[in-house]
């Protein structure tokens, strides 16, 4: 009797502790584990991804750049279509493809990430009209439904390199930012990957019920756990449009870069490369062909941004830093004087010189930009008493050099921006042994030759300190976002910076000769009608052909507007061709319309790409 109830009770107990386990879980699965209750693995649930329509972005006048148009992704899951006697042929009329197309990309549905249980794209990016020529009939073919998406437009066909483009996101994305999954749009150069996070928004979820059989029955407790997709904030740029588009016109056919800034806020006003592409060629269906032809240009080479990666020899321009860093260092002064007999040293060694009065002083050396003065002005830096040591005069010199951002990325909020070079003792301990070189070793640094290299960027934000007199803000391309110009996004381009060099004076001295290059010097045939401005010109070594023209310059002299610095490759004296580039933009943007007419149509119909002269190598200026 008492084994019958010691197994009665055995058998009891063992039933509890079963039940208690079924109801742990049930427990577990239904209140504590809500990723299960609501996971896209439970068969019953669908989450359908809200996808969020990504921030607009406009000119600093509201003129719109980017929009966005409405695309279809056409989704299938495999596993319906094993269920139903699909009419193969019917679809692939409907879709105008081949049977062949269709198994390969049913192929690549079944073996994706997300396996046949889950949704994957079909075809993407399906135009409005595609998508209403599907809507009609697509109900005949189970297993097929369709996500709606969003592309890029760009209504101007300008500033393709500043704006980028957007890509898939790929596995390495994915895993870097949980937030994308394999196949979401990302911003992969430009403003759109700069400020990805404020333009991409934040995707909703839509959940789904479905029966046994995989059929919508609705949504899941009326929505409760749906969320709403969040569109991205619209960014407000620092470009001009029109003065963007003028300086696309005339870049057309040349090679180089053209960047203007408002010195007195650090706004970039325009950002040229070229040659560019139309922004639209890589929106849509036919992005990766169009983008495999042009990464095939290897004569334009149109997707690299030279702006803000290539480096080139500053060439002459350089002598305004130059002046700086020498009257900085007290063996430079207004009235000190160099002579020049077609070079550095006299009698025609190396550096060269063109023809020109000698001896000069400052001002005039500036305006006629004589090689030989500016390899004495480096000369006395290097050998400066107060340090010595070559090593620590040098030092020096670098050290102020880089706080005009030379050698170093200047901060601003553009993708992909190299840091150019300027050369350190360890480089040239390498190069020449220790303690085997010195200034004369190296001596055409101070003509901005050599290995001293610098982004047209860099260019630009140099001349802008000039105008600013040793102060600048940092360059950037965003002015607000989401109509707030006190983003803290943006905080860091409201700080005021200064360089290594801060008396006035010697700025002031520097600025005399830049209005001298203009009034009697190298671009005395540039001049803009009621307009006083400040440049130098610049002719950067090429040892693969033709020299690099090269311009930089301010306008008004007095409380500048715009600062602005032009590179056109293989193009030769700095006033051939940059300057009549750089001294149009100013005209244009000051004055909204040009009065140079026959110099516009030389600027915009010349062709140095196509029709390239002789190769002809210039040694100054």
């Amino acid at each position: 009797m008492n084994q019958l109830g010691d197994r009665k009770f055995l058998i009891i107990g063992v039933f509890i502790f079963i039940g208690m386990i079924f109801l742990a879980r049930l427990f577990y699965i239904q209140v504590i584990d809500d990723s299960y209750k609501l996971s896209a693995d439970n068969q019953a649930f669908h989450k359908a991804t809200e996808f969020p329509v990504r921030g607009y972005i406009f000119d600093r006048n509201n003129k719109l750049l980017v929009y966005n148009e409405v695309s279809y992704n056409l989704m299938v899951l495999p596993k319906e279509i094993s269920k139903t006697d699909f009419d193969t042929a019917g679809f692939c009329d409907l879709m105008g493809i081949t049977k062949d197309v269709f198994l390969r990309k049913m192929r690549k549905a079944i073996l994706a990430p997300n396996s046949p249980m889950k949704e994957s794209v079909f075809e993407k990016q399906l135009s409005p009209q595609d998508y209403a020529s599907l809507q009609e009939r697509l109900y005949r073919f189970k297993g097929f439904s369709v996500e709606s998406r969003s592309l890029r437009k760009y209504p101007q066909k300008a500033a393709a390199h500043m704006l980028g483009y957007i890509g898939e996101a790929d596995k390495a994305m994915t895993e870097k930012d949980p937030y994308y999954n394999e196949g979401d749009y990302i911003g992969i150069s430009g403003i759109e990957k700069t400020y990805e996070k404020v333009l991409r928004g934040k995707k909703g979820v839509h959940i789904i019920m479905k029966d046994v059989n995989g059929r919508e029955k609705g949504s899941y407790m009326n929505g409760l756990y749906d969320t709403a997709a969040i569109g991205g904030k619209p960014l407000k740029s620092t470009l001009d449009l029109d003065l963007q588009v003028y300086g696309e016109q005339l870049m057309q056919n040349k090679k180089g870069s053209v960047v203007a800034i408002d010195p007195s806020t650090g706004e970039i006003l325009a950002i040229i490369s070229s040659p560019s592409y139309d922004p639209n060629l890589l929106v849509g269906r036919a992005r990766a062909k169009n983008f495999a032809a042009l990464m095939m240009d290897t004569v334009a080479v149109p997707l690299f941004n030279r702006a803000t990666m290539a480096s080139y020899p500053p060439g002459s321009t350089f002598k305004l830093v130059e002046s700086l860093i020498g009257q900085q260092e007290g063996v430079l002064t207004v009235d000190t004087r160099y002579p020049c007999a077609r070079g550095y040293p006299p009698g025609g060694g190396h550096p060269r010189c063109e023809a020109h009065a000698s001896p000069l002083a400052l001002y005039d050396a500036i305006a006629h930009s004589c090689n030989s003065y500016f390899s004495y002005v480096f000369k006395s830096i290097i050998e400066n008493k107060k340090y010595h040591d070559t090593y620590k005069a040098y030092e020096a010199w670098r050290e102020i050099a880089m706080s005009f951002n030379i050698g170093k990325k200047t901060d601003s909020d553009l993708a992909n921006e190299l840091r150019g070079n300027i050369p350190s003792i360890n480089y040239y301990d390498k190069v020449f042994g220790k303690g085997s070189w010195h200034a004369s070793t190296v001596i055409s640094l101070g003509i901005g030759q050599n290995e001293l290299l610098i982004t047209p960027l860099q260019n630009a934000n140099i001349v802008s300190i000039i105008a600013n007199r040793g102060w600048y803000y940092t360059p950037h391309i965003v002015k607000e976002i989401n109509n707030n110009p006190n983003d803290t996004a943006l905080a860091r381009f409201k700080v005021k910076r200064y360089t290594m060099i801060t008396d006035t004076n010697i700025y002031n001295n520097v600025i005399i000769g830049m209005s001298n290059v203009v009034e009697s010097g190298t671009a005395h045939l540039l001049k803009i009608d009621g307009i006083d401005f400040c440049a130098k010109t610049g002719t950067a070594e090429n040892p693969h052909g033709n020299d690099h023209s090269v311009f930089v310059a301010f306008a008004p002299k007095i409380h500048p507007r715009i600062a602005i610095a032009v590179l056109v490759e293989n193009a030769g004296w700095g006033a051939s061709w940059a300057g009549p580039i750089a001294s149009l933009m100013m005209e244009k943007y000051l004055t909204g319309k040009v009065k140079r007419p026959d110099l516009e149509k030389k600027m915009m119909e010349g062709d140095l790409i196509h029709n390239v002269k002789p190769y002809v190598k210039h040694i100054s200026n």
